[in-house]
């Protein structure tokens, strides 16, 4: 075996090699001519470099130098080193002359950008020199910050601190319990199958239904909660204004409430107090409040329920939630003053918010974020000046330690799901935003305030800022044929009185069985009753069509009365009964303006010969997120316009529906 020692002296070779490169290159020629000698070289690195439609392994001595690396390349696929461009990691980021070759990944990809073929299109020449304008701005951004930042980091571990403290609460059995109890879980649960069951999906996995749960739950509260600009007066009702601030009781204060806004009625002479509670268990009594108190209370719900929660702190004023979900494999955006969720890009795109901190803060530990809710994560480095990154990753690490002392066992676990998150969220900076995609501004909160704070966005919206939703409902087109047997036995009585009273009744089987529980549903007629035996006796064998199409059936007891249950899936029920009540509703109205009672005065409401069952659509224009295609195509009237395809628009709003079938 023979080794070659370098040279002291650097040795001349004609041409533009220096002489690092030239010693290599003679190196390994000239012991290519040595008979029985082999070349003993120490290999610190293995790659695999994809290049066009071949892969190459190369045995790499990093010590070289990324220049003698590109000329390995090009021995081995004839690009020379000045048209090499090559990608590295799963955030396919160009590796840079000055790289870390221990640091990246050993999966590379090779193009050239120039000569006769060029490899790659305008497309994804324009990206790489985006992203290297974005990289020179972010070390720039960098080189700033080592000057504006304060030397004393206390200011940005005393922002996060208090919060550690905080999400604790949501840890607390006596807490968690009466956050259930307040929730109508059936009826949550209900919601979340039935909108599994409008995209066909009528037997969903553990983590489909918990993640449907989950954004229920989250639309539950956006309904529930309260916004509070200024409170009511508490006397007369009339509308206050802020008269600052007041000292917190020892009420108050037992609930976290250190700051106490004071409000005068603008009739009477009285003061209304606005305490601010930090315990979420008196915002489940309150229910009201801004953003700080909104994602308290509603993190706490999330716990409640199972769900592994943060608190997200914006140091630009804002604050929101994140659970973990198990469906998508990773952390979800949810904001409930908006109900929005899984749309990070929307303060930044929508409200125009500058971000600087976004902290997640949970039990386990404490977490920079950032990164999740920007594209443009250089401009908002030049906005992190209270500190330095070094020493913002040094403090959140310490806290992170002290949070999982107690937490040993989970800990392997944990560390695994934080570089996954490290990679997703480098991953996310790298891709492609999509320019024509448009989200709403600030909705919480008046227009004048949001105004001030420069969150009101944009008015419009494009279709492309909500979601594609899948829609299966052949259900409302069995409902409109079960109608058919009905009608008809209507319009064989001489009177409307009689029809009406027949289908009065109908109306409230159905409305006994909404109220009943969604699992059991069940209803039971008397027979003996003066109008169940006319249901019973003229209209239960025409309305048994209707029974199959809401997944029911009749039994009739020894005693003669009628109990009517569950023949199927009981989310099958739950989708249908609101499209038999507006129809029934329809029916009803019609009736009772029609001059004479026949077939074709009975039918029209009905006929949508053009209906569409199936498919997806796409919304635009509505209010999020109750407005976006959420009963597109159920055919119900009372909550949106019928156009001649079946579709519905929420009034007033200049709804754009786009279909797919």
């Amino acid at each position: 075996m023979t080794r070659i020692a370098k040279p002291k002296h650097p040795i001349e070779i004609e041409g533009d090699f220096d002489s690092e490169i030239a010693f290599n290159c003679f190196n390994l020629t000239a012991l290519s001519l040595l008979p029985n000698h082999t070349l003993e070289i120490m290999v610190a690195r293995k790659f695999l470099v994809h290049y066009q439609d071949s892969n190459f392994d190369v045995d790499y001595e990093t010590d070289d130098g990324f220049e003698v690396f590109k000329f390995q390349l090009f021995s081995l696929t004839a690009v020379p080193p000045d048209e090499q461009k090559i990608f590295g990691g799963a955030d396919g980021r160009i590796v840079s002359d000055d790289s870390d070759l221990m640091a990246i990944s050993d999966k590379l990809r090779l193009v050239t950008i120039q000569g006769e073929n060029p490899q790659l299109d305008s497309e994804i020449v324009k990206s790489d020199e985006e992203l290297a304008r974005m990289l020179q701005a972010e070390e720039e951004a960098l080189m700033f910050q080592q000057f504006a930042a304060s030397g004393d980091n206390r200011q940005f571990e005393q922002r996060v601190r208090p919060y550690v403290d905080q999400v604790l609460l949501y840890e607390d059995p006596h807490r968690q319990k009466a956050a259930r109890n307040t929730v109508p879980v059936e009826k949550v649960e209900e919601k979340a199958l039935v909108a599994l069951a409008k995209e066909g999906n009528l037997k969903p996995s553990k983590s489909e239904l918990d993640h449907a749960f989950l954004l229920q739950l989250l639309f539950w509260f956006k309904q529930t909660f309260k916004w509070v600009n200024s409170p009511p007066c508490e006397g007369c009702g009339s509308e206050t204004a802020n008269q600052g601030m007041g000292v917190a009781s020892s009420s108050e204060i037992a609930y976290g409430a250190s700051r106490v806004e004071l409000y005068r009625c603008n009739v009477c002479p009285r003061i209304t107090r606005f305490p601010r509670y930090n315990d979420p268990i008196k915002l489940l009594e309150t229910k009201k409040g801004r953003c700080g108190e909104w994602a308290n209370c509603f993190s706490l719900y999330c716990r409640s329920f199972g769900y592994e929660t943060r608190l997200i702190l914006d140091f630009t004023d804002h604050v929101w939630t994140e659970c973990y979900s198990m469906f998508l494999g990773r952390w979800m955006h949810l904001d409930p003053c908006e109900g929005i969720y899984d749309t990070p890009l929307l303060y930044e795109k929508g409200w125009n918010k500058k971000l600087s901190y976004t902290i997640a803060i949970a039990r386990d530990g404490v977490y920079d974020v950032t990164k999740r809710y920007t594209r443009k994560w250089h401009e908002v480095l030049s906005r992190r000046n209270i500190t330095t990154e070094s020493a913002a990753s040094s403090i959140l690490t310490n806290i992170t330690r002290e949070c999982r002392k107690n937490l040993t066992s989970m800990i392997p676990a944990l560390e695994e799901r934080d570089r996954n998150e490290v990679e997703e969220l480098d991953k996310n900076l790298c891709s492609q935003d999509d320019d024509s995609l448009s989200l709403p501004g600030r909705l919480s909160g008046d227009k004048e305030w949001r105004t001030l704070r420069s969150e009101i966005g944009s008015d419009s919206l494009s279709s492309s800022s909500c979601p594609v939703r899948k829609c299966i409902d052949e259900h409302v087109s069995s409902i409109y044929n079960a109608f058919s047997p009905l009608l008809s036995r209507l319009a064989e009585f001489s009177s409307k009185n009689k029809a009406l009273e027949g289908l009065h009744f109908v109306r409230g089987v159905l409305v006994d069985l909404k109220k009943s529980p969604f699992k059991t549903r069940r209803v039971v007629i008397d027979s003996n009753l003066k109008d169940a035996k006319f249901f019973i006796r003229e209209l239960l064998p025409s309305f048994n069509l209707m029974l199959d199409a809401l997944s029911l059936k009749s039994k009739l007891e020894a005693d003669g009365k009628v109990e009517i249950c569950l023949a199927d899936e009981p989310v099958r029920t739950s989708m249908v009964l609101p499209v038999v009540f507006h129809a029934l509703d329809d029916v009803l109205y019609n009736i009772q303006h029609c001059n004479e009672l026949s077939k074709s005065s009975l039918y029209w409401p009905l006929l949508k010969l053009n209906r569409i069952c199936c498919g997806s659509v796409l919304a635009s224009g509505e209010e999020l997120p109750f407005g976006i295609a959420t009963s597109a195509f159920d055919g119900t009237r009372l909550s949106k316009w019928e156009e001649p395809n079946g579709s519905k628009a929420k009034p007033g709003n200049g709804c754009l529906y786009n279909f797919k079938i």
